[in-house]
């Protein structure tokens, strides 16, 4: 690899770094009336997206609260009533606390119901190890600090979603939820970024195109 191109990546991920504290910083100043609010409004348009009413199989995420993350729990009970078969993300490996993330793998697991969730080590909650596994989805809601018109994202830095999404899209729609303020003009991309092909915020729904 040629040196500016060393040069170029870290500073790349340098960039992303000062984004994701900064994105962190803007988004924790947000009432969380307000963030019920917009949480709302988001899943009121996803009720209404083909690509949720047509889906069998949908992965959420459960929102971390304390971090003022979108809240898609009405979703849940929405897609439930439809018959719609709803997975949550599972953290396993590297049981020890200080083991790396490279020996950590996110899986995507089947509940009866969100009370199947759980404080399982993690600061959000998770099904439990038992859970079925789910192999095929048809659409996966992702989450984001930040995200641009391509469909790139500012996550937490962990990179599990990167890593996990490849197995099911295609065919799974992947779509990322966020605030609308959390759309930037762009994101650095670094090696291993997976880009989404919808963005849904509390005020528009976006498909994206590098």
């Amino acid at each position: 690899m040629e040196p500016s191109t060393d040069v170029d990546t870290l500073l790349r991920y340098k960039a992303k770094a000062v984004l994701r504290q900064r994105a962190r910083n803007l988004r924790s100043t947000i009432p969380i009336e307000a963030i019920a609010q917009r949480s709302a409004a988001i899943v009121e348009r996803l009720e209404a997206m083909e690509e949720l009413k047509a889906a069998r199989s949908a992965a959420l995420f459960y929102p971390m609260e304390r971090r003022h993350e979108v809240d898609l729990r009405a979703l849940d009970a929405t897609l439930r009533a439809r018959g719609v078969r709803v997975a949550y993300p599972r953290i396993d490996g590297g049981d020890e606390e200080d083991s790396p993330i490279a020996q950590q793998r996110m899986s995507f697991r089947f509940t009866g119901a969100l009370a199947d969730l759980a404080e399982r080590g993690q600061i959000y909650l998770e099904p439990a190890g038992t859970s079925e596994v789910a192999t095929e989805l048809d659409v996966i809601l992702v989450p984001a600090l930040q995200v641009d018109g391509r469909g790139h994202r500012i996550g937490y830095g962990a990179g599990f979603y990167d890593r996990t999404i490849p197995r099911f899209s295609p065919p799974a729609k992947t779509i990322i939820v966020a605030f609308d303020f959390q759309l930037i003009a762009e994101v650095p991309v670094t090696d291993g970024d997976v880009a989404c092909e919808m963005i849904v915020t509390d005020k528009r729904v976006l498909k994206t195109g590098e």
